[in-house]
Formats: C-alpha cells, sequence, structure tokens
C-alpha cells in the first residue's frame, strides 16, 4: 500500500492503519469449565535501518522496519526534544524536521539495540543528518536536520516495510569542501591529519552550509574509512561572519581540548579558510573570547589549547 501528499512544512502528519488484536471464542463447553480464548497480538514495527538519496530535486530518507507499519508524525520544531528525559539533543542544520513512529521501537524483546543508527550524516543537499530523539513505551522519534525548511511528503512501502519521509532539495547549490580528522593518519603520526571532503551547500550561504556540515559529521561510508568529527565538546556554532577578511564564529557549549593537541580548530580553519574572502578565522568560545580577536592570523580559544 502506498500513500502520498506533499503538504506545507509548517506541521505535517500521516497516520496509518495498525492491525488490532484477533480473538476467536472457543466452543462452549461443560459448566464447569472456562471458555478458551485463541488471541494473537500484532508484533510492534521495528526499526532496523535508515538510508537516503537524492533524486529530481528531492532528498529521500527511508525507514525500514521489521513487522507492520507503525503510524508516521512529522513536524516541524524549534529544537529536538529527548523523550522521557526532556533534554534537548544535538542536530546539526538550520531546520529540524521531527519524525515520530507508533507504536514503533528500535530495540529487541530483550532490550538490545537493533541495527538501527542513533545518529547518521548524509551527503544531501537539503538533510543532512537523521538523529535518534526517543525509542520509549512504544514510541520512535527521529529528528532529521535540513539546510532549509521544505516541502514534505510521506510514503509507506511494503515488502519490505519502509516509510519514506521525502522532503524538497530542488535550490541552487554549490559544491565546496569538509574537512575531517582522518584517525588513521593521527594515530599513525601521518600527516594530514584532517582531511577534504565535498558537500552540495546553498548557494546563497555557502560557509554557513559548510559549518553545519561539520557538525553533521562524516556519512557512514567515510566513517568505515577511517573520518571522524572531533567536537571537542562543543555543540555547534553561531553567529558566524566574514568581514574584511576575517571569518568569526563562536562557538557553543562547554568547549574542552581535552589535553588534545588536535580539536574542532582542525575542522574549522581549512573549511572557513577555503573561500576566497576569508584571510583569516577566529574561532571564539560561547562567551565571545579568543586568543587574539583582531590582529592577523587564526586564532581560537583558551579551551581548545592542549
Amino acid at each position: 500500500m502506498n500513500r502520498s501528499a506533499f503538504v506545507p512544512p509548517i506541521l505535517l502528519a500521516l497516520a496509518l492503519p495498525v492491525l488490532g488484536s484477533m480473538s476467536v471464542p472457543a466452543a462452549v463447553g461443560a459448566a464447569a469449565q472456562p471458555a478458551a480464548v485463541a488471541s494473537q497480538a500484532p508484533a510492534m514495527p521495528t526499526l532496523v535501518d535508515i538510508r537516503a538519496t537524492h533524486r529530481d530535486g528531492v532528498d529521500r530518507v527511508v525507514f525500514r522496519f521489521r513487522g507492520p507499519a507503525p503510524t508516521t508524525r512529522v513536524k516541524y520544531v524549534d529544537r529536538l526534544i529527548a523523550d522521557g528525559s526532556g533534554l534537548p539533543v544535538r542536530v546539526a542544520g538550520r531546520a529540524v524536521l521531527r519524525v515520530r513512529f507508533e507504536p514503533a521501537k528500535a530495540h529487541t524483546d530483550d532490550g538490545a539495540a537493533t541495527t538501527a543508527p542513533r545518529r547518521r550524516s548524509f551527503a544531501l543537499p537539503n538533510v543532512m543528518t537523521a538523529v535518534r530523539a526517543g525509542d520509549f513505551e512504544g514510541v520512535t522519534t527521529y529528528g532529521l536536520g535540513l539546510a532549509k525548511r521544505a516541502g514534505v511528503r510521506v510514503t509507506t512501502l511494503t515488502a519490505p516495510t519502509r516509510v519514506v519521509v521525502s522532503v524538497r532539495a530542488g535550490f541552487p547549490t554549490v559544491r565546496r569542501q569538509v574537512w575531517f580528522l582522518d584517525r588513521d593518519n593521527f594515530v599513525s603520526g601521518d600527516e594530514p591529519y584532517f582531511v577534504p571532503r565535498y558537500r552540495r551547500v546553498l548557494a546563497g550561504a555557502p560557509a554557513t552550509g559548510v559549518m553545519d556540515r561539520i557538525y553533521a559529521g562524516p556519512t557512514r561510508r567515510e566513517r568505515e574509512h577511517g573520518l571522524r568529527l572531533l567536537r571537542s565538546r562543543t555543540t555547534g556554532f553561531d553567529d558566524l561572519s566574514i568581514v574584511a577578511g576575517i571569518a568569526r564564529v563562536r562557538l557553543l557549549g562547554p568547549c574542552s581540548s581535552r589535553g588534545s593537541t588536535v580539536t574542532v580548530a582542525g575542522h574549522i580553519f581549512p573549511t572557513l579558510k577555503q573561500f576566497d574572502s576569508v584571510d583569516w578565522v577566529k574561532i571564539l568560545d560561547r562567551t565571545g573570547s579568543t586568543g587574539d580577536p583582531s590582529g592577523p592570523g587564526d586564532s581560537m580559544p583558551a579551551c581548545l589549547e592542549p
């Protein structure tokens, strides 16, 4: 069964029927014997994988389930909140689309996690990451981090069961580089420790786009080749500006090098200096402090010093 309909990006929802339990009454026996009832509850949909692709101006995120299809509701939110704890969940991007499945779970009956990822990055024009916010009391929730709000369509497919969240991405983009830590190079002491990978980012805001892609992290295939995001306990960025050849960006979160000589600065410096308009990069902590706020040269805050 397929259902699909494009709707505005403010509030989107699709409810799919869930099979109820079935019971068959037993034949009436002697008065002293209780009636027997045979019943079988339907299996709860279990999330086992998430994949994504881009085609014809649309990013498609595919949630694959074992069992029947859950009810799926999608909604744009200001921030992603963890089910149960109520704490904010880190999601990279300019917009967050919450995807909620019910009933559904991302664990086995004995409590072990399934193969469904908690966090996955995609090299798509709009959808850059999928982050789990809950697997709690029969509700499984994810947040999709996007480059911008856009129209959404939800489609349910069978054999196997899949819920496809399609997000419009037919806007102009440019191809830019994002630097990630090469774990193998770092461990072996072979430079460069940070290496570039290409991403499609919004043509109107490429510097913001590449910074978002840093915090989205490497894709699954890139991780298999040893690439990593080193956040240094930061949770994101704000106040990015490029004026008179100097790029300034303020980091969010606690910020700590933890004594390491490589930090999130290793991602940020080359990623922003790829632009012709940037000569120097000044990285600020969340209070706005950095080592050299105005002089020539790159600068980072004390929290990123070894």
